[in-house]
This record gives C-alpha cells, structure tokens and sequence, in this order.
C-alpha cells in the first residue's frame, strides 16, 4: 500500500453511468494500492442482457447485485487494509443496505457531473453494455447522498487526472494518515 497521507478507507465510487466511476476507481487504485471492484463486473447475466437491451433496472434487478458489492465491502471493512468498489448507489435505500450488516463505516465519493457533460460521455462511450438512452431513468432514480450520509462530494467536469487528484485532495483533508 502506498501512502499518500490518507488512512486506509473502504470507498465506494458511486453516481450515474458515465460520470468517471471506472476511471476514478483506477485512478486511487494505482495510487493508493487498495483492492478494486469494479461494481458492474458484480451484476448478475440478466442484469447486464436487461440493459444492454436499453430496459432499466428495477429495485427487484438490483438487489442481488447490492447484496454481492455489500459482500465485497464487508471483506474489505475486515481486512482493515481499504477498498474501492465502483456502484451507482443510485438511491439512499441502496447505500443504506452496502452500509449494513458491520458495513457501517465504508466512504461513499459521490460523483456529481452535469446531465450534459454526461450524455456527451456516455455518446462516445465504446465497449460497455449500458446504453446512452439509459441515462434518464437513472437521473430519474437518482438519489443524491445528503450531508447526514458524509459523503464526499466531487463536482468536477475535468480531465481525468483532475478528477483524481481532486478526490485525493478530498480525500487526505476528510481521512489523514494518523
């Protein structure tokens, strides 16, 4: 693990398709050295065949999958050594049930892009299964985490590496090494 002045946390990366979960997640990863899960690996087959055909999930579709990134936060809280998972977390029943069950302390960074800055991304977007039309219903699902969740909250419409070196900042201001 490297130190970067930030005491080990068990993150999850959370906000709409195409705000920059993947590359802000690799980013800390490959500085940080924390394991990272890329949450959308974590869905079942149905999930993904669902949304490739442009059919958004339900709450029923998303709960095998919570419960799976809750599970793999859970080994990462225990280990004590930290953790970056990648999940939309779209709702504040979403994030409550990653934070059950011994969970409580994992750190949600909350991506908060505007809607265009989004759609223009999602357009250019090449290789993944969810669909630039899908972006609505999650706006729509969209829950933003609230002062009393403590999220950390990065508005950012930058470059990649600004992205990243943003939340660090955050980051090692809200969790320094002790």
């Amino acid at each position: 693990m490297q130190d970067q002045g930030i005491r080990p946390l068990v993150l999850v990366i959370m906000g709409v398709s195409g705000c920059g979960k993947t590359t802000l997640a690799e980013g800390l990863h490959n500085l940080l050295g924390w394991p990272y899960q890329e949450g959308d690996l974590l869905h079942p087959r149905a999930n993904v065949e669902k949304m490739a055909a442009g059919i958004p999930l339900t709450d029923a579709d998303r709960l095998p999958w919570l419960q799976t990134c809750r599970t793999w936060l859970h080994e990462r809280v225990v280990s004590g050594q930290g953790g970056i998972l990648t999940c939309s977390a779209l709702k504040r029943s979403y994030r409550d049930l990653l934070r059950a069950d011994g969970n409580e302390g994992i750190v949600f960074v909350y991506l908060e892009i505007p809607e265009a800055v989004l759609s223009d991304r999602l357009k250019r977007r090449r290789g993944h299964y969810m669909p630039p039309s899908l972006l609505p219903s999650q706006l729509a699902t969209l829950e933003a985490p609230t002062a009393d969740e403590h999220p950390v909250v990065v508005h950012l419409e930058a470059t990649p590496a600004d992205l990243i070196a943003e939340t660090l900042g955050l980051l090692k201001q809200e969790f320094p090494q002790p």
